[in-house]
């Protein structure tokens, strides 16, 4: 299934994507909640699914309305640096032993249309397609690679907008580079984990101004979805509801193409999940 939430920012609907386009309407089902982490955690998609197949849900006119972030503000943003092998060469770093974990604030979650601002004083703005996994269980201690696929609701696009000066050159951590206000675009929609058979085997890309920028494939990841999933169980509890950005392939500005500027648009796209679109403006 495809999970979207519809409306003005603030206000969106919860709704499902019907695999004849037919968009409808979850507002009675969920019964004034939102597609968040507690309804992930009661079995909602189980009772989505079954809905569905009943005819049960209403038909919703999505004509003109902008699409949110397919799920409400989530808990933690948990994001994983240098993952492809590709992208480590550009940065100029080897390739890591373990995972590189870093946070991103939850509010930098927006729409996948939405605007993406330029901080104040930015003049390294930054693009990054991936893969994005969302938690339906709660994940602690995890054993095993199954344990760790069973506690994934689904996976969406994501764009991890990143200020490469703040995030490289002003000290400190990665954080204050990756927390900048709209510098998560997520969506369009929540592909539902059974839908995706295998999510090392998705390719990702995007473009600049209409100029490709990035064309990789999940395949070369240097660890694994479900890897990701357990390795952090072991350090942090990952929530219903909580996104992790799985990394980026190579071709970004910091790689040697011009960072952004107000103005530019970013299209991206990953196979089976859809595609964005932003226009970058100043804050």
């Amino acid at each position: 299934m495809r999970l979207l939430r519809v409306g003005d920012r603030g206000g969106e609907k919860p709704a499902v994507l019907a695999d004849d386009g037919r968009l409808l309407d979850l507002g009675g089902l969920l019964e004034g909640r939102d597609l968040d982490g507690s309804f992930f955690a009661s079995d909602g998609i189980s009772r989505i699914r079954t809905a569905v197949a009943e005819g049960a849900l209403p038909e919703l006119d999505g004509d003109g309305l902008r699409i949110g972030a397919p799920i409400a503000r989530p808990g933690k943003v948990v994001c994983i640096g240098l993952n492809y092998r590709d992208h480590a060469e550009e940065s100029g770093a080897q390739p890591p032993a373990e995972p590189v974990v870093f946070m991103k604030a939850s509010n930098t979650v927006v729409g996948p249309f939405d605007e993406v601002l330029i901080p104040r004083a930015s003049t390294k703005t930054d693009w990054e397609a991936e893969l994005a996994v969302i938690i339906g269980r709660t994940a602690r201690y995890l054993e095993s690679h199954e344990a760790a696929l069973d506690c994934i609701v689904g996976y969406a696009i994501s764009n991890d907008v990143s200020e490469r000066e703040f995030q490289l050159e002003r000290g400190g951590q990665w954080d204050k580079g990756k927390s900048c206000e709209t510098f998560n675009p997520l969506g369009p929609w929540l592909v539902t984990a059974d839908e995706i058979s295998d999510p090392q085997r998705l390719g990702l890309r995007l473009w600049v101004n209409g100029q490709p920028r990035q064309d990789g494939d999940t395949k070369n990841m240097i660890f694994e979805v479900v890897e990701i999933v357990r390795y952090l169980s072991w350090f942090m509890v990952l929530d219903p509801g909580d996104v992790i950005n799985t990394g980026t392939p190579a071709g970004v500005g910091l790689g040697g193409y011009p960072y952004l500027r107000e103005g530019d648009v970013m299209e991206l796209e990953i196979d089976g999940l859809g595609r964005q679109r932003q226009t970058v403006g100043q804050a």
